[in-house]
């Protein structure tokens, strides 16, 4: 006979960055981001931001593991995050009831917490655009959540096809969202400035009136190309 799992598992302390890596991530976007780790780390590009954007969403994951229609775990991750941590909440991708509100995320601005991200729903949409606070979630329902668990928080979880250990980085922008894992850090931090560069040389050829890119037009006239008639 399975015996009833408790109704949270909880680790507090969790590993972090140190702030001069997130000082150094600030203002990158997304796409940034992703390039500096090889072309990937975007969660599914069905967890958009609900709220507006008035810059990007960076913080470090609290992470919490809730399950389908239920909450209790998203509450434990409240009550274990830091100022400037962004709450990740795993639902499974369920989509029959919200995953939060706009009473607890008002608890959370009022904690100093820098935001949420969840692969679930939400709800009271008005009450969450008036927070402010940066929201991203697959999308709106009214149906509203359990909070009896069982649920972890502060344990690894897989969210949007990506996984998601507590202490990672969470960057998000109008694009979605990328997560950072924390033993990756400093190698995109020493990235970042070249594709910074790169990309501003290229925008402001491309300002100019550039057509064809040279690394392009080196590929169309080898001998990589076959053509065809």
């Amino acid at each position: 006979m399975i015996t009833d799992p408790p109704a949270l598992t909880i680790r507090r302390e969790i590993p972090r960055p140190d702030p001069g890596v997130l000082a150094a991530l600030a203002g990158a976007p997304t796409g940034f981001v992703v390039d500096a780790m090889g072309g990937r780390g975007g969660l599914d590009p069905r967890i958009k931001p609900l709220v507006p954007m008035t810059g990007p969403l960076l913080g470090v994951a609290m992470t919490c593991d809730c399950g389908p229609a239920d909450n209790l775990a998203l509450f434990g991750a409240l009550a274990a995050a830091r100022p400037g941590d962004v709450l990740v909440a795993a639902t499974d991708g369920f989509s029959g009831a919200a995953v939060t509100g706009d009473l607890l995320l008002g608890m959370a601005r009022n904690r100093g917490l820098a935001g949420l991200v969840t692969d679930g729903l939400i709800r009271d949409l008005a009450g969450v655009l008036a927070l402010g606070l940066p929201v991203f979630a697959a999308g709106v329902t009214p149906n509203s959540p359990a909070r009896v668990g069982p649920g972890t928080v502060g344990l690894p979880v897989v969210l949007g096809g990506v996984a998601v250990a507590a202490g990672d980085i969470v960057i998000g922008d109008a694009d979605g969202v990328v997560v950072l894992p924390l033993a990756r850090a400093a190698e995109v931090v020493a990235a970042l400035p070249a594709i910074r560069a790169a990309e501003a040389t290229l925008d402001a050829a491309v300002r100019a009136g550039l057509g064809i890119p040279d690394f392009v037009a080196a590929v169309l006239a080898s001998d990589r190309v076959t053509e065809v008639r």
